[in-house]
Parts: structure tokens; C-alpha cells; sequence
């Protein structure tokens, strides 16, 4: 095929820049290297024929609220609603349940009802102008004042490290739980400035969208991004790895892969390279998947209806959790985020769930146990359920989809640092000095989850330079 553009890696970034191309009436080509679509889209059945697993990502907050997923109003994907959009249990008392709705969240509170409504009532009230803004902060937008003034609202929590925001807001054990297993998907030090702001975030999320799945696994969302390519005359090829940017001669070349990829591939002018390759990763996540031949017997039956379950005690147990591993240390009671996909989609061939706990980037020790430990400690008799594991450390995951180095499933560390260059100091970060190649991937901003705004912000900068 005589190209347009050239989008290599078919991650979510990589599949809305190669469609949000070819509606523009550009000539595309996709290339993956490996034998499937969709880098962290990917499903397969890890366990038991039959039995459907996501093999990363699972719950699609950001695609309902990003600008970029709802502009191409995709046909064929259905999402799925828990009950509950995720659940924090605790050892002495009853969970907390995160709903859709915001008041009915706020009562399981107590005391904390109050602050909850100020702070991700608040950030939910905002809607998706805020979203927007907060997703592209060094993009090009329209200047929406009352958007930005609640930004600048929300800006002055958002900035806190987790643990001082739940302290200084919160008073209930509850309530400063429920911060700490939000902010810890950062994969942070929760002492860390923004981890705050992003666990607020991402509780808004759930009342404003809601937590969803896809039905019948992830990998459904990513074929109907390819479906939508090859139905604009784009094709895409899997097994095809680009190992030198020398082997394309498309006048325009968009990358979905990690800076340490992006360094072996091309020859960069070397103020550039010395900045990429400053770049930080994240710690890594240990990840398993089980078969099992009933629902997870949850100490709290308010649990079952849960989409995403955060397993790790109170805001101290879950600092310390992930204080050692920013540190370098496994810890002995990790933090542990869970999903149970079956409490919203019924279509994946039976009982089946997943979960990661956070490791040293590219650490070789054998986590389950801990896991298990951690799921036992609130669902007594879980071994008993399970008919089947699979296990991914960091090793087998960067084997499954290279962008995940060591295991970093964000793309790089949520640090201030770089959030502000990611992955180097830029207006525009998803251009390269090299005319015509733009960075896409969870390692340009905003960062992780399935949003697909750095695809998109890509292929926007690409059609206004040609």
C-alpha cells in the first residue's frame, strides 16, 4: 500500500490516531508486531477454553469521557454497567461501595458524606468540559471559563499528595480508605504530589460515566477500531514489527510505542535522545487471572455487585504498600486492585477474575501467594472457587505488549515532574524533531488509561503540519 500515514502499534493511542487519519482522507496503514489488535485492548482465554480474560485493561471510565473516544462513535460496542462501580472493603467494618450516584455514595460515608460531595461530588458536577480540559492541559482547546474555573478549583486538591489529601479532608477511616485505593492506581508513592488529584479524578469518573466494561472483553473495542480503519480504505497488518523508522517512507509516521522504544529505532538529534532517555518508568504490576466455578465469596455481600474491588486495608496499609515498592521492596500485604468482570458482563464464559498488585519495575518475584492472601483476607474460601490461574509478571507482560517495560502498565511515572514533561518538556510533546514522526503512546500526555487522547493528539498535529 502506497501510504499517507504510518501508525506503528495498534495500542488504543495508536488505533484513534491511525481512524481519526483516515477520516481525514489520508491513505493508512497500521502495523503490529504482534499476532492481535489492540495492545492493551487485547482478550484471549488465559485460563480455561472458553473462559474470556482481558489481558490489561478492563474498565473503560476514560473512553466514555474522553473527547477523543466519543468522536468517533464507534458501532458494535456495547458497555456494561456493574451495579457497583467499585468497592473497598474493610477488615472491621462494612465496605465501602463508590455508585453512580454521588449522594448515595456520600451516605456510606458518615461523617464524610459532606467532604465527599465538595470534592469528587464536585469534580463530577464539573461534567465533561472539566474532563476535557484536565485530559488535553497542554493542547490546543477553547478557552471554556467556567470549565477552567472549576479546573482551577479542582486544581487546588488535586495537587496533594494522596495521604495529605485524605487527611486533611477526610476523618473516617472510610472515607481516607477509599482516597488511598483510588490514588493508588497511579502506581505511586501516595506522599506524591498529584496522586491526590488523580484518585479524585477517577472517583468522579464513576459517578459522571460510570465504571464500565466492554461486553464480551476489550478485544471488542479494539476490533471495531480496526473494523472502522479498513471500512475507510486503511489497512492493518499484525506481525509486523518495525525495528528502524529507516524502513518507512511514509511522509507521515505516528508512533504508539514506549521512549525506550523509540530510541532504538531512530536517530534522534541528541539534545532530544539525551532528554528521552531521562525519562522515568513506573513500578511494575504482577498480574493473575483465575477460573472460577462461582461468584468470589465475598465477607460482604455488597461487594459481589462491585466492577473493581480495592483490596488493601486503610489509607496507612495501602501508603506503606506502595511507599515500598516506590522504594524498591515487595511488599509483604500489597495493595491489590481486582476485577470481577462477571458483576456487569455475563458474556465471558463463566466466573472469571483478575488482579495485580504493584512491584519493583522488572522484578522476577512470584506474587501470588500475596494475592491470594489479600482477596482471602475479605473473601474467605476464594482458593476454594478457583479452577484455574495464569500469571503475568512484568518479564511475561513486556513479552505480551513491549510498550509495557518492567512491567509499567502507565506508561512511565506519574511523577509532577512528568506530568508537566512527558516524555520531555514540550507544547506540543507528541512531535519529534524529526520531520513528519509524532509520539502517541501512554508515555506522552495525558499518561495512561484507555482514552485515546495521545492518538489523537497526534494525528491532529500530523493533518495541520501536511
Amino acid at each position: 500500500m502506497d501510504a499517507d500515514a504510518v501508525v506503528v502499534g495498534s495500542g488504543p493511542n495508536g488505533l484513534v490516531a491511525a481512524v481519526t487519519l483516515a477520516r481525514a482522507g489520508r491513505r493508512v496503514l497500521l502495523l503490529e508486531a504482534a499476532d492481535r489488535f489492540g495492545g492493551g485492548l487485547r482478550s484471549a482465554e488465559l485460563t480455561l477454553p472458553g473462559r474470556v480474560h482481558d489481558v490489561c485493561a478492563t474498565v473503560m471510565a476514560m473512553a466514555l469521557a474522553s473527547p477523543a473516544f466519543r468522536s468517533l462513535e464507534l458501532k458494535g460496542v456495547e458497555f456494561a454497567h456493574p451495579p457497583v462501580a467499585a468497592a473497598h472493603p474493610l477488615d472491621d467494618r462494612p465496605a465501602v461501595l463508590v455508585h453512580r450516584d454521588a449522594r448515595r455514595t456520600a451516605e456510606g460515608l458518615g461523617r464524610d458524606a459532606r467532604a465527599w460531595l465538595a470534592t469528587a461530588g464536585a469534580a463530577a458536577r464539573g461534567g465533561l468540559p472539566l474532563v476535557e480540559l484536565l485530559l488535553k492541559p497542554l493542547g490546543p482547546w477553547r478557552l471554556d471559563v467556567p470549565a477552567f474555573a472549576r479546573a482551577a478549583r479542582f486544581g487546588a486538591a488535586a495537587v496533594l499528595p494522596a495521604t495529605t489529601l485524605a487527611r486533611r479532608v477526610f476523618g473516617t477511616v472510610e472515607g481516607r480508605a477509599l482516597i488511598a485505593g483510588m490514588a493508588a492506581h497511579t502506581v505511586n508513592d501516595l506522599r506524591s504530589p498529584l496522586t491526590g488529584g488523580y484518585g479524585l479524578m477517577l472517583a468522579a469518573l464513576a459517578h459522571l460515566v460510570g465504571w464500565p466494561l466492554v461486553r464480551g472483553g476489550s478485544q471488542v473495542l479494539a476490533d471495531a477500531l480496526v473494523a472502522e480503519l479498513r471500512s475507510l480504505g486503511g489497512q492493518a497488518v499484525t506481525g509486523h514489527r518495525v525495528r528502524r523508522l529507516a524502513e518507512l517512507s511514509a511522509p507521515t509516521v505516528v508512533l504508539d510505542v514506549s521512549p525506550r522504544q523509540l530510541l532504538a529505532m531512530a536517530d534522534l538529534p541528541p539534545a532530544y535522545r539525551r532528554r528521552l532517555s531521562r525519562f522515568r518508568r513506573a513500578p511494575g504490576v504482577f498480574k493473575m487471572d483465575w477460573a472460577l466455578d462461582g461468584p468470589v465469596p465475598w465477607r460482604d455481600p455488597g461487594v459481589a455487585g462491585a466492577g473493581t474491588v480495592h483490596l488493601g486495608g486503610t489509607l496507612e496499609e495501602i501508603a506503606l504498600s506502595e511507599a515500598e515498592t516506590a522504594a524498591g521492596r515487595h511488599s509483604p500485604r500489597p495493595y491489590v486492585l481486582a476485577v470481577q468482570p462477571y458483576a456487569a458482563d455475563p458474556t465471558r464464559g463463566g466466573h472469571t477474575l483478575w488482579a495485580y498488585c504493584h512491584v519493583p519495575n522488572g522484578s522476577d518475584v512470584d506474587m501470588t501467594d500475596a494475592i491470594e492472601t489479600q482477596i482471602e483476607r475479605y473473601a474467605p474460601g476464594f482458593r476454594d472457587r478457583v479452577l484455574a490461574r495464569h500469571a503475568m509478571g512484568p518479564a511475561a507482560l513486556e513479552a505480551a505488549n513491549p510498550n509495557l517495560v518492567g512491567g509499567d502498565i502507565t506508561g512511565g511515572l506519574t511523577s509532577l515532574a512528568q506530568f508537566l514533561r512527558r516524555p520531555v518538556w514540550s507544547p506540543a510533546p507528541w512531535r519529534t524533531p524529526l520531520p513528519g514522526v509524532f509520539l502517541c503512546s501512554a508515555s506522552t500526555p495525558p499518561g495512561p488509561s484507555v482514552h485515546g487522547m495521545g492518538g489523537w493528539q497526534a494525528a491532529r498535529l500530523a493533518l495541520r503540519a501536511r
